[in-house]
């Protein structure tokens, strides 16, 4: 069994990190009725002995002793971490696993990456060995950041670096959160066009959500509630957005129910790794599979169901409906759609009780309606996990490699031109040691030729085959 670390980092990164190790008990438990740790606990907790002195060894056998999450906690703000170390979820963290100060980046990409990041690398790479070590197959880093703030996006992308610099053979998924158009922090355009570059450079799969999406789906679930048009008997939580209902009293706070959108995505990306299952797919392979050229690593994700089947007491959709719901505009967890661009592959990754036939015939009944790149056209991944989300019968997980997100990009890099063209904020960037205005240069740079790989993409739909280039050679 390989086991996974979650690096999570500012604020959201936090946030949503939190919730994820809340639904993820929550799963466990439904499961693990017995109270034994298992090789399921083992991919993402560790068992400890607290009784002695001194650093408490693991207990790989037998009965939960006291389970520690494998996660470093990063934050240039106390009160988040705070929060989590009071809060119901205290026992599965200790300090060994924190690293904070108390200024925060003040929205600044160049504090958190270049200031904060010189200033903790050595605490950093430490903590990230000591995680490691505990170890027995560490097959993949988790980073969870957004893309707006100064830590999320400053200080994630530096432990990006640095996890590829002390371990270039272990997997790094990035989970991302992009800011709204309307988001009140006003050099966020520069924050993620800075961040940006880093992820474009240094990860492997990069899973982009942004809150405008997030708070469509809350939206219609609340509308759904509050309506009633389902029935007159609906469930007033949903297990999705909500964490009520689990063994751990917590009180909701406003982004509580988009950040467990996200935390149930990483629960249905990771339920292979903690579960068995009669197609179970490995972390790498959809890395593997997905990212055909380096830099398009960048995959939108779905999760089914949402608010359609959001623990509402009417008979539950046909399957097929769920599969089509995947691929719909509205369960985008970026504000896309995918059935109108080009499919580069597509992973769909199923959990409960589906069987191998319903999941060929689905493909084969939705592959007419989808534009797959003329070089792979049956660029599909599957996975069939046995265990289901807690409150359904089954869920659906669709991650594609579509240049539907190119949208996103653009209006980013738009944004971002309205500050730079006029030069504005700039000074509070460049009077940080190391960064120069050439790393703006440099970055939407970057972000321009990404968006010009996926340009040339899309020309290509429809019509003969024309890769783009792997590599580039000066002459």
């Amino acid at each position: 069994m390989t086991q996974s670390v979650v690096v999570q980092v500012g604020q959201c990164g936090n946030q949503v990190g939190c919730r994820f190790w809340e639904l993820a008990l929550r799963e466990h438990a439904a499961v693990n009725k017995k109270g034994v740790y298992d090789e399921a606990l083992s991919s993402f907790f560790r068992n400890v002995d607290t009784r002695g002195d001194g650093d408490a060894p693991d207990i790989y056998r037998g009965k939960i002793c006291s389970l520690k999450a494998r996660a470093l906690l990063i934050d240039m703000e106390e009160g988040v971490v705070n929060e989590i170390l009071q809060g119901p979820l205290r026992d599965v963290f200790d300090s060994k696993q924190l690293i904070t100060d108390v200024s925060g980046s003040g929205n600044n990409w160049a504090v958190g990456h270049k200031l904060y990041g010189c200033q903790y690398q050595e605490s950093i790479v430490e903590k990230l060995r000591r995680t490691a070590e505990h170890c027995d197959c560490l097959q993949c880093f988790f980073i969870i950041h957004s893309m707006g703030g100064g830590t999320g996006s400053g200080l994630g992308t530096f432990v990006l670096n640095l996890l590829e610099d002390e371990f270039p053979e272990v997997y790094r998924c990035v989970t991302s959160v992009y800011p709204s158009g309307e988001d009140d922090v006003i050099t966020s355009p520069y924050n993620s066009v800075l961040a940006m570059k880093e992820l474009n450079e240094h990860a492997d799969c990069v899973l982009p959500i942004e809150n405008e999406s997030l708070f469509d789906i809350v939206n219609k679930i609340d509308q759904m509630i509050n309506t009633g048009k389902l029935g007159s008997t609906v469930k007033q939580t949903s297990l999705v957005t909500s964490s009520r209902g689990s063994a751990i009293a917590v009180q909701e706070k406003p982004f509580d129910a988009m950040n467990n959108v996200i935390a149930n995505l990483l629960l249905n990306l990771t339920s292979s790794a903690r579960f068995d299952g009669s197609l179970n797919m490995d972390l790498n392979e959809i890395s593997m599979n997905l990212v055909p050229f380096p830099r398009l690593h960048y995959l939108v994700s779905s999760l089914t169901p949402l608010y359609t089947l959001a623990d509402v007491n009417v008979p539950s959709r046909r399957l097929d409906q769920m599969f089509s719901d995947a691929f719909s505009r509205d369960h985008q967890l970026i504000q896309a759609d995918p059935k109108h661009s080009l499919y580069l592959a597509c992973a769909l990754l199923l959990r409960g009780n589906v069987q191998v036939s319903d999941l060929r015939r689905n493909i084969e009944r939705l592959k007419p309606f989808l534009h797959f790149v003329s070089w792979n056209q049956e660029g599909w991944k599957t996975s069939l996990c046995s265990v289901p989300p807690v409150g359904h019968s089954h869920s659906l997980l669709a991650l594609a490699n579509n240049t539907c997100v190119k949208p996103t990009f653009m209006k980013l890099q738009e944004r971002f031109m309205k500050l730079y063209r006029k030069k504005a904020h700039l000074h509070h960037y460049l009077h940080i040691d190391g960064m120069e205005q050439s790393c703006f240069s440099e970055a939407i740079l970057s972000l321009s030729d990404l968006i010009e790989e996926y340009n040339e993409l899309d020309a290509t739909k429809g019509g003969p085959r024309t890769d783009p280039c792997r590599l580039k050679i000066a002459v």
